[in-house]
């Protein structure tokens, strides 16, 4: 429960600044709860922070949840970034994507956020998960676009293929509360893709 943990201090520092700990709690009870429903008085007891210092940095509910929301957004981004520009050949950087570790049962850090009609409803907060997919996609096709034989219409088509595989498998998992669901589904498209011509 929210009021049972602290979210833990960044590694190599002496002590997380209290923005940045505020920041980190909200993202946790983000992804567990949502955002409408994760009250300030949550966020204090994870963070371990004073109400004096949650007012200072975050004046309104609305202006912590703007800043959590970016932080997941940029921290997502750049592990895709970084497994999809990574070098390495195209096939493997996609195979790197799919395959990476996911909490299947906990879902999509961001793609949580699409659930909620709070998200929806406010443009300042779903602006940056709007960015988001359509950085991810852009990052996907292009990888895709390397393929022998790839073209345009044929990497986009299997770039959204690509990201709809992921969130729907965290959907999977999570309906039929099997983590082993994302796994299958990842798999089953990887072995298309291993016997893919690149034909569009």
């Amino acid at each position: 429960m929210a009021n049972d943990r602290r979210v833990d201090e960044p590694a190599g520092s002496a002590a997380a600044s209290s923005r940045d700990r505020l920041i980190a709690a909200a993202q946790q009870l983000y992804w567990e709860q949502g955002v409408s429903s994760t009250t300030p008085r949550q966020v204090m007891q994870v963070s371990g922070v004073g109400q004096g210092s949650l007012y200072h940095h975050f004046p309104a509910k609305h202006e912590l949840a703007q800043a959590a929301i970016a932080v997941t957004v940029a921290d997502a981004l750049a592990t895709a970034e970084g497994e999809l520009t990574s070098g390495s050949p195209a096939r493997e950087r996609l195979i790197q994507y799919l395959t990476r570790p996911r909490d299947a049962l906990a879902g999509c850090r961001v793609g949580r956020l699409t659930y909620e009609q709070y998200v929806i409803d406010d443009d300042a907060l779903n602006e940056p998960v709007r960015q988001y997919f359509r950085r991810l996609i852009a990052l996907v096709q292009d990888v895709f676009a390397e393929l022998p034989g790839m073209d345009e219409g044929g990497s986009r088509r299997r770039a959204y293929a690509a990201v709809a595989l992921i969130q729907g498998g965290y959907v999977l998992s999570r309906a039929l509360d099997e983590p082993a669901a994302l796994d299958s589904a990842v798999s089953g498209f990887v072995d298309v893709l291993n016997g893919d011509a690149g034909l569009p």
